[in-house]
């Protein structure tokens, strides 16, 4: 069971949070609160395991109490503004939703919070092997006490959370203990870049890209302030790979 509360300012927000919520049996809800000061006073003397958290209300903000959790706590960003994307990932944040939230997606974001529950809470420490031979296009991946073999091509994005990376292919998502820099050692760097503290991209299976936001397929990457240039740089100086027709959108 996985513990949970709720932080808006907004009674409507907090009813359609806890509505679309209560569809996953998997969680438990702790309370609800209409500030983050009341709710980081509730968090002093009790374990709670995800908060959907807004940021832009009186007083505390929400990305102010993001900073200020235990490392146990995830959070599920829920806001009706967009530019605080990037810097929701500097926090480690699971995901990113904008009102009015959609049910799809905000289902979504609870299923990648139990997938990150699941692993912080019950594995022991997995890590990566690293391909076999100089130029291979594939290593294996330590996930759920099996050996994954994963294709260079196939990786669509890696995320980094605390001490554990997903890595989100065409078919599959793996789970593993270690971080977004040690990963990095073991992919082709010609074909992958870091953007933002919490992403590593397939460049070439990016779909269309603005000044704020990668996407790939239906997933929506945020772009750090830190990283953008660098990444606008090689994705504008780079040809573009046969399977898709990147958009630049608000250039």
């Amino acid at each position: 069971m996985m513990r949970y509360i709720i932080v808006d300012d907004e009674p409507l927000a907090r009813k359609a949070i806890r509505m679309m919520a209560v569809k996953h049996p998997q969680l438990h809800l702790l309370g609800q609160f209409n500030s983050a000061e009341a709710a980081m006073s509730f968090l002093e003397t009790n374990d709670t395991d995800l908060i959907f958290l807004d940021i832009n209300m009186p007083g505390l903000s929400g990305m102010d109490l993001a900073r200020r959790l235990p490392d146990n706590a995830m959070v599920i960003f829920t806001t009706a503004y967009s530019e605080f994307g990037a810097e929701s990932y500097e926090v480690n944040a699971v995901d990113y939703l904008i009102k009015p939230l959609e049910p799809e997606r905000f289902n979504r974001a609870v299923l990648k919070a139990l997938d990150f529950n699941r692993l912080l809470s019950g594995h022991q420490p997995e890590n990566t092997i690293a391909p076999t031979k100089a130029g291979a296009d594939w290593m294996f991946i330590t996930a759920e006490r099996r050996h994954y073999r994963v294709r260079f091509d196939d990786i669509l994005y890696i995320q980094g959370l605390k001490d554990y990376v997903v890595i989100q292919t065409s078919t599959n998502r793996l789970m593993t203990h270690m971080n977004l820099a040690t990963i990095s050692k073991n992919l082709p760097p010609e074909r992958f870049l870091r953007v933002s503290k919490s992403y590593i991209v397939n460049l070439e299976r990016i779909d269309s890209f603005d000044n704020n936001d990668l996407y790939i397929t239906d997933n929506v990457i945020p772009i750090g302030a830190s990283y953008r240039q660098k990444l606008l740089s090689t994705l504008m100086n780079s040809p573009l790979p046969d399977n898709s027709a990147p958009d630049v959108h608000n250039q």
